[in-house]
């Protein structure tokens, strides 16, 4: 096909190959959009017609329908056109309310424990007219993916995100440590043990969170596989796993209580990498006077924390 036939592709060509690929059949896919089945059909018919392959598998019967090589290929394309006409909505409902209204930023569990408190305090402090509403996540990446479809406005995230529209504005880096049980042998010794002996041990960890990837790198890199007892996304679960002796644990400073009397938090040194925790926002979107302020608010609060420390 010629190129220009291409600027034929319409934005409901490409929500009804979403709609498709997600639903598995051209019924739901309709119920799904609001449309028939017929013009759900045509849509598909009409796009492959354009790009002149062949996107959907159609077995017939009651068999689901999937995508072709061809379709999955135009599917990321699809969704990432999608996610920018999402955020241009966000866009524009950002211009029009100027400096009042709502600011959407997303978060996680350790952030959310210890660093947003403050923030949120002098934020609002300086931006009373301005709403803030939360949302938590146990996925950084997932947020991510909220940030590039214009869900929400800006979220803290744990880069790299390569293959979205994002910029990243470094905000702090958070060193591991190692938590045993007080009644531990090791909550005796003034620094963790050495890294092949901690993986040596069953350990507790988080289920599905990135922030268990470089420990489990940096054991790999020595030839040690973690081998993990229990997991869970919940901090307060982790630490009270191991306040009970089910396993050590080797987690962010950021999300250990160390005030906590029943656990011990030893210092790993430079052995794992600290977690980079960034504040992740559109690379092409407008920033809102409240967006930027919220940014800059974060900043200060850490810089300050980091002196004082």
């Amino acid at each position: 096909m010629e190129a220009d036939s291409w600027l034929g592709v319409e934005l409901r060509h490409f929500a009804a190959l979403q709609a498709v690929a997600t639903a598995g059949s051209f019924g739901r896919a309709a119920e799904r959009l609001g449309y028939t089945q017929s013009a759900i059909s045509q849509q598909i018919q009409t796009l492959e017609r354009i790009v002149g392959e062949k996107l959907v598998e159609r077995p017939g019967g009651p068999r689901a329908v999937s995508l072709t090589e061809a379709g999955h290929l135009l599917l990321r394309h699809a969704d990432s056109i999608v996610a920018r006409m999402q955020a241009a909505q966000a866009d524009l409902h950002a211009m029009r309310t100027g400096e009042a209204g709502l600011l959407r930023v997303g978060t996680f569990q350790s952030v959310g424990a210890r660093l947003l408190p403050e923030i949120m305090r002098q934020f609002r402090a300086q931006w009373p007219q301005i709403d803030v509403a939360l949302e938590e996540r146990d996925s950084d990446a997932e947020l991510a993916q909220m940030v590039e479809r214009g869900e929400i406005d800006l979220a803290f995230a744990l880069p790299p995100f390569p293959d979205a529209p994002l910029e990243t504005i470094e905000l702090l880096e958070d060193p591991y440590v190692f938590v045993v049980a007080n009644n531990s042998p090791h909550a005796k010794l003034s620094k963790a043990p050495p890294l092949a002996e901690i993986g040596g041990e069953p350990l507790i960890g988080f289920r599905t969170c990135r922030s268990m990837e470089p420990f489990e790198d940096a054991l790999r890199a020595i030839g040690v596989e973690a081998r993990f007892s229990f997991r869970s996304d919940d901090n307060g679960t982790v630490q009270g796993m191991v306040a009970a002796g089910i396993a050590n644990a080797v987690l962010p400073r950021l999300s250990v209580d160390a005030s906590d009397p029943r656990v011990a938090v030893l210092d790993l040194g430079s052995n794992v990498p600290p977690r980079l925790i960034s504040i992740v926002r559109h690379r092409d979107r407008y920033h809102s006077p409240a967006a930027r302020a919220f940014v800059e608010t974060a900043l200060a609060i850490v810089s300050d924390e980091q002196l004082a420390a």
